[in-house]
């Protein structure tokens, strides 16, 4: 063969090829279930009647199970006239494709899952059992979290929209204890002409701890605020506007606080595993009789020593002379508006779901979803869980790269 100059034939023509064009994606239409939860102090549904009217006219059919929303105050009456079909079974509900719940997968609703399906739930880590992953592992599910659930903006908009709720409703609620009418001091919350105004402590700087402050300097009150991060605290401080009293947490300076406080609120965030308890059974002993301590933080186990987990039928126990509000899921108590704002963040995720042909195909590009996927066709793709249960841990971009 020889082995001289390369033989280019002129019969060969080198053009470009022609530019491939990205493919619009065929949209779908969901199928679309909500049942009524049965979960303890659970009153928010996922989907407004206003949100399943703007699904239903896209072209998408929402199945609502018969008194869903009654603990909303939101009737069968509205969701019908939405145009969503009301079911009195919940098997029929159960048998969609893309199931819509405000509350964790419970034991009871694990045998009426159907396989592939995909969930749209809070996933309540502390209280997460390893046989309801593992059922739906099982099951191939797909599930998605609110509480890791990310918008294009890097933020987790259910999270910061329930903590704005907690956040605006502690200090109702501490007004509403410190009155003669309960154990409380007599005390109104805020500050009026020629007398000292209320002393409100918060611990934690985050949405919770913001929010209460604005409203409890909205109402008068003298208001001080402790955290360890001061980056938080400089943050809150440029949010309010105005020069807050802050301080990182020293037990000494905040057993002294706690001493002549009216209201002290915990409103501590742990990443993961149990809030860090900051305030001891001592400072507690030493506080005013008929001052209200609201915990907030109780979700993840609370931050004050003496707090117990209370419900909305019995919100308040005694110790010390000090009343301690230990409700946990605090938005559920409001649940209209807490509703309202789950439903602003799922409805247009939906609608979105649906334009690009369903959750799998959106993934592909939308990046800030994937944070909120746990469970992906039946694999685990949520770290935190597969350490805690011990359960085989998939890498998500591997598993979406792989479907392709």
């Amino acid at each position: 063969m020889s082995t001289g100059k390369p033989y280019i034939s002129t019969s060969f023509s080198y053009e470009t090829m022609e530019e491939t064009l990205d493919v619009p994606p065929q949209s779908t239409s969901l199928f679309i279930g909500i049942p009524k939860e049965e979960a303890f102090q659970e009153n928010r549904i996922a989907i407004s009647p206003e949100a399943a009217a703007v699904l239903v006219s896209n072209g998408h059919r929402v199945v609502v199970e018969h008194k869903a929303g009654e603990g909303a105050h939101f009737s069968d009456k509205d969701y019908s006239e939405a145009g969503a079909k009301i079911a009195y079974d919940k098997k029929e509900i159960f048998n969609c494709d893309l199931l819509i719940k405000s509350a964790p997968v419970s034991d009871l609703e694990l045998e009426l899952l159907k396989p592939n399906q995909t969930i749209i739930s809070p996933i309540h880590l502390p209280v997460m059992r390893q046989h309801i992953l593992e059922r739906m592992m099982e099951k191939r599910i797909t599930a998605l979290s609110f509480e890791n659930l990310k918008d294009d903006s890097g933020h987790n908009p259910i999270v910061r929209s329930m903590s704005e709720i907690a956040g605006s409703a502690v200090m109702l609620i501490a007004s509403q204890y410190l009155g003669s009418t309960s154990t409380g001091r007599g005390v109104l919350l805020g500050g009026i002409s020629g007398i000292p105004p209320t002393k409100v402590i918060i611990i934690g700087a985050g949405i919770v701890g913001e929010y209460a402050a604005r409203t409890a300097l909205a109402v008068g009150a003298s208001v001080k605020i402790f955290d360890n991060n001061v980056y938080k605290l400089k943050r809150l401080q440029n949010n309010v506007g105005a020069r807050l009293w802050t301080s990182v947490i020293e037990p000494k300076i905040l057993a002294k606080q706690l001493k002549t406080c009216d209201v002290a609120v915990g409103a501590l965030s742990s990443a993961g595993g149990r809030t860090p308890i900051v305030v001891t059974e001592e400072m507690v002993s030493v506080m005013r009789r008929g001052s209200v301590i609201v915990d907030v933080s109780i979700d993840g186990g609370g931050c004050f020593e003496t707090s117990e987990v209370t419900s909305h039928e019995q919100p308040v126990i005694v110790k010390y002379g000090v009343q301690h509000y230990c409700v946990p899921n605090i938005p559920s108590g409001f649940a209209r508006t807490a509703s309202q704002a789950i439903s602003n963040v799922l409805m247009p995720l939906l609608l979105e779901i649906g334009d690009e042909g369903g959750l799998e195909k959106l993934v592909w590009h939308k990046f800030n979803i994937r944070a909120g996927i746990y469970m992906f066709k039946g694999a685990l793709t949520n770290i935190h869980l597969s350490q805690r249960f011990q359960l085989k841990y998939t890498d998500l971009n591997l598993l979406i790269a792989s479907q392709r």
